[in-house]
C-alpha cells in the first residue's frame, strides 16, 4: 500500500477530518466512467452536494477531495438551515475530453443505487444540461435545467450569498453593511465570480479582478469598463489599498505563502475550501484580517438546488440566501465570544446542529 492510499485511508477512518458514513467508488468501464462519491453525514437528511469533474493527478487525490468537499457540505447545509446532511461526488477525468452522455448516464446509475441517500448536482466542470442528462437515470438529481423540472444556474444565488457574506463582513469590521467606497480583489471571474461583481459595481464598490481565462475577463469588462484587471492571483492579493480579497476559484487559496503579503482586512469569496490547512484561519486572525468562513457564505447554490427538490421558487430560496448575512454575523459573535477564529465559531456551530439532530 503506497502512503497517498494510506493518507486517503487515514483520513477516513481515523483522522478528525474522516467519520464519514459511506465512499463509494464507481467505475463503468463502456463509458470511461470513474467517479467516487462520499457521504459525510445524513444526521439532518439525505446528503446533498453536487459533482465535480476534473482532471485529477491520481484517484488517491480525487478521494481525498470528495472526502473533503463532502465533510464541508455537512458543515455548510448544517449552516444553510437545510434538512440534508453532506455529500460530494468527483468524477475523474478532463470534461473537455471525456465527457459524454454515455458516461453522464452511467454516473447517474450510480448515483441512483444509493437510493436517495446522496442527491446530486452541478459543481466545477459539470452544468445544467449535465444534469438534465443524469436525471434521466437518476430522480435524486437537482440543478437541472427549467424545461426539465429545475431551477437552473445556481451560480446567481450562490454570487448573492457570497455579497450578503460580504455585508456582513463590511459590518462587522468596519461598521457599515456595504462595499461603497472599498476595493474588492476577485479572484476567478467565472460561473459565479462574474455575478458577485456586479453586485459590488451596483453597491458601489471599486472592483479589481484576475481569472486564467481572457474570456472570463472579458465578459467582464465588457460591461463593466471600469473594472480593473491584474495579471494573476499574486498580483491581486498585493494590490495597494485592497480592502477586502474575494478568492472565487477552486480552493486552497490562503496558505503559508499568500496570508502573510495579503493587503486586504477582510477575506469573503465563493470558493470551497479556501484554507490551506487548518492552522490558516489563525494566521488570519493574528494579522487582523477577518475571515468569513467559505461554506457559510457560498451556501446560496445549494439552498437552491435544496428548494428544487420541493418546487422551485425563486423568491423562496431568495430570501433563504439573505439570512446569510445574519448567520455571518452570529459566527463573528461566536467566534470572539469565544476567542477563536470566526472558521472554528462556525464549526462548533454546525457540530451542535448535527449533533442535536442524531440526539433527536
Amino acid at each position: 500500500m503506497t502512503d497517498v492510499t494510506d493518507g486517503v485511508l487515514h483520513t477516513l477512518f481515523r483522522s478528525e477530518q474522516g467519520g464519514h458514513e459511506q465512499v463509494v467508488l464507481c467505475q463503468d468501464r463502456a463509458s470511461g466512467l470513474k467517479a467516487v462519491i462520499a457521504i459525510h453525514s445524513t444526521a439532518l437528511g439525505p446528503a446533498l452536494g453536487g459533482t465535480r469533474f476534473y482532471p485529477y493527478a491520481s484517484e488517491e487525490e480525487a478521494v481525498l477531495d470528495a472526502l473533503n468537499l463532502s465533510r464541508g457540505m455537512s458543515y455548510k447545509n448544517a449552516l444553510a438551515g437545510l434538512e440534508h446532511g453532506g455529500g460530494k461526488a468527483v468524477i475523474i477525468g478532463d470534461p473537455e475530453l471525456v465527457k459524454t452522455e454515455e458516461l453522464l448516464l452511467a454516473y447517474g446509475r450510480m448515483v441512483a443505487s444509493l437510493g436517495g441517500r446522496y442527491v446530486t448536482a452541478c459543481d466545477v466542470g459539470t452544468y445544467v444540461a449535465d444534469m438534465d442528462v443524469v436525471a434521466r437515470e437518476c430522480r435524486w438529481t437537482t440543478g437541472r435545467s427549467p424545461e426539465n423540472g429545475g431551477a437552473g444556474d445556481s451560480s446567481v444565488l450562490t454570487a448573492f450569498g457570497v455579497f450578503q457574506g460580504m455585508r456582513a463582513s463590511a459590518q462587522h469590521m468596519w461598521g457599515d453593511p456595504t462595499l461603497r467606497g472599498r476595493t474588492v480583489g476577485v479572484a476567478g471571474v467565472g460561473k459565479v465570480g462574474h455575478y458577485l461583481v456586479e453586485h459590488l459595481v451596483q453597491d458601489g464598490a471599486e472592483v479589481v479582478v484576475t481569472d486564467v481565462r481572457e474570456e472570463s475577463v472579458r465578459r467582464v469588462t465588457d460591461k463593466f469598463p471600469q473594472v480593473r484587471v491584474v495579471a494573476d492571483t499574486d498580483a491581486l492579493i498585493r494590490t495597494e489599498g485592497l480592502d477586502v480579497y474575494a478568492p472565487c476559484a477552486l480552493g486552497g487559496a490562503l496558505d503559508d505563502d499568500t496570508v502573510p503579503v495579503l493587503t486586504a482586512k477582510v477575506v469573503c469569496g465563493a470558493a470551497n475550501n479556501q484554507l490551506a490547512h487548518p492552522g490558516v484561519e489563525k494566521d488570519l486572525a493574528e494579522r487582523g484580517i477577518l475571515y468569513a468562513p467559505d461554506y457559510v457564505v457560498n451556501a446560496g447554490g445549494v439552498i437552491q438546488v435544496a428548494d428544487e427538490l420541493h418546487g422551485f421558487d425563486f423568491d423562496r430560496c431568495k430570501a433563504k440566501a439573505t439570512k446569510i448575512f445574519d448567520t455571518t454575523l452570529a459566527i463573528f459573535a461566536r467566534a470572539k465570544e469565544d476567542g477563536i477564529p470566526p472558521a472554528a465559531a462556525a464549526d462548533r456551530i454546525a457540530e451542535q446542529r448535527m449533533a442535536d439532530a442524531h440526539r433527536a
